[in-house]
């Protein structure tokens, strides 16, 4: 008679699963919230069959097994065995087992041993294997020196200016200039002297 109470249990275990899909949405991470690769996790790898022509720029690393033509800025670098870079190359660690033509600039630079690079390579540290290929200077980048000499340096000539200029100051309040037109003062007890005691003006 009373089917009602068999109707319950079907309408409270329904009313159950919206509940538990709306919980397991809402534990879902958002699009937005996914996490980030750390720097210095997966390089960014450029494939051998992989031909590129304009300029790479990345925060982390690149490894590079293909042709790029263009300049390529990164924190690590990977010029693998069989790759072509043709530009200018910034990284603070570079390591270069292919060909190479331009210039370097890096902390720490490792040249292998099937490495051909053509250009200069401006380092801190450099490693060069037997046998590898290298048509360019080496020049190592120096730490900006201290600023306390010039500024020493400065301060002294500022002092010697405004000595100079002190000086030059004191000689002209000792030697004034005359006014154009007016005559020359002179003292009446030293013209008299100069004169032999008479007036000068005919006047006794």
């Amino acid at each position: 008679m009373f089917s009602k109470g068999k109707g319950t249990g079907g309408p409270d275990s329904t009313g159950s699963a919206p509940s538990t899909t709306s919980s397991s949405l809402s534990s879902r991470p958002a699009q937005g919230d996914r996490p980030r690769a750390a720097v210095g996790g997966v390089p960014s790898i450029i494939s051998a069959d992989l031909n590129i022509s304009g300029n790479l720029h990345s925060d982390g690393d690149i490894q590079i097994d293909g042709i790029v033509t263009g300049d390529v800025l990164s924190r690590s670098l990977t010029i693998g065995q069989g790759a072509k870079v043709k530009g200018t190359v910034r990284a603070e660690e570079v390591k270069i087992a292919g060909q190479l033509e331009g210039e370097v600039h890096a902390a720490q630079v490792v040249i292998t041993a099937s490495a051909k690079v053509q250009g200069d390579v401006l380092h801190k540290s450099l490693a060069i294997e037997s046998g590898a290929y290298l048509d360019g200077l080496c020049r190592r980048i120096e730490e900006p020196k201290s600023t306390a000499a010039s500024s020493s340096v400065s301060s002294g000539t500022a002092a010697g200016a405004g000595a100079s200029a002190s000086s030059s100051a004191s000689s002209a309040e000792r030697k004034p200039a005359d006014a154009p037109g007016a005559k020359p003062t002179q003292d009446p007890a030293a013209s008299k002297a100069s004169s032999g005691g008479l007036p000068l003006d005919g006047k006794s």
